[in-house]
């Protein structure tokens, strides 16, 4: 059996050498075989076979049975695929987790931690990243929203709840880029966050812990954002970020603002009742 390039990168990935790619993916024909009959379907010299399967044995993707000749039996492909995706899963959390904390311990270092990220890509990248690090609070005014960007966020945030962090939106119903609407509320509003949808202005700002935010602004043509005018700054100056938050905390607290906010929800319940009639 030929497999395909992207099969055996795969099965690379995963640890396994050449003879041992031959080996399993014969037995995955073969399902039950002895070593000279893996050895001729395999195409493994008869001097390695026994040398290969025993570390097909090792690494879980064989199983042996004691007796003569001995029997080797493929282990499912599903099983092995699965175990394997969550060790390379796990490896790559820690490692990303690693490298994450050398980096955000850095980054105050700078001199001027103040960056300018343009196009819309890299923005919603480096938000997704802002999101997926925070540890205790998180702030989210969503008065700017891409197409795609509310299911992003729905997915990235699952990491901050189940870490308990304290997760606040502020955002639109809906929002329109280049024309197209994106729908905020209706796809974000069944996450188990605080979330209060309020006309705010075409911008968008998310805070972390406290010690990192991104704001995001563009130019606009007939209520519509311009994509190709977005235009983001990324900072980490701890004093400037922790005011930036006190503000929007009293923003979000504040009577008046829940009024008006009461005041808004009303009469969007008004208007689609109005549609119903």
């Amino acid at each position: 059996m030929v497999l395909s390039r992207e099969s055996v990168e795969a099965l690379e990935i995963m640890g396994l050498t050449d003879y041992e790619i031959r080996a399993y993916v014969a037995l995955t024909s073969l399902i039950s075989a002895d070593a000279t009959e893996i050895s001729l379907a395999a195409n493994v010299p008869r001097s390695k076979v026994y040398q290969v399967l025993k570390s097909l044995v090792k690494k879980e993707f064989v199983e042996m049975s004691k007796g003569k000749p001995l029997k080797f039996t493929v282990v499912p492909p599903l099983d092995v695929f699965y175990r394997s995706s969550q060790h390379i899963k796990n490896r790559l959390d820690h490692a990303e987790s690693e490298l994450s904390n050398i980096y955000e311990s850095q980054i105050p270092q700078v001199p001027a931690p103040i960056w300018i990220l343009h196009g819309q890509e890299k923005i919603v990248n480096k938000e997704m990243e802002i999101i997926s690090r925070a540890e205790e609070s998180l702030f989210i005014l969503g008065g700017l929203m891409f197409p795609g960007e509310p299911e992003r966020i729905k997915e990235t945030l699952q990491k901050p709840i189940k870490k308990n962090v304290d997760v606040k939106i502020l955002t639109v119903p809906k929002s329109s880029v280049d024309h197209v609407e994106v729908h905020v509320k209706e796809i974000l509003e069944e996450l188990p966050i605080n979330m209060k949808i309020f006309p705010v202005p075409f911008i968008k700002l998310v805070v972390r812990d406290r010690k990192e935010m991104m704001i995001v602004f563009c130019k606009l043509s007939e209520d519509t954002v311009l994509s190709e005018t977005v235009i983001a700054i990324w900072n980490q100056y701890e004093e400037f970020v922790d005011t930036i938050t006190g503000i929007y905390d009293f923003i979000w607290n504040t009577e008046f603002f829940n009024l008006g906010m009461t005041k808004f929800n009303e009469l969007n319940k008004s208007k689609s009742h109005d549609k119903d009639i």
